[in-house]
């Protein structure tokens, strides 16, 4: 997802091949509109005839940080 702006209930994303698309408002799930930003957030996503029609957000598995240790 490159961005989505809920003003203009538009958005839009970049495929894996480097193609921009854009993105309505009506091709994501009753409750699940990004909000706040939205760049760099994986989705997968389905079109008909060159049109999104359907978006999921992508779960990323929990990245785990590293802790600083202190020497004593």
């Amino acid at each position: 997802m490159l961005w989505f702006n809920d003003e203009k209930d538009l958005g839009a994303l970049r495929t894996d091949e480097g193609e921009r698309l854009e993105v309505p408002g009506s091709a994501f799930a009753p409750g699940s509109r990004p909000s706040g930003r939205c760049a760099g957030t994986p989705v997968e996503f389905s079109t008909v005839d060159g049109e999104v029609t359907a978006i999921l957000f992508v779960d990323e598995p929990d990245r785990r940080r590293a802790r600083l240790r202190r020497s004593r």
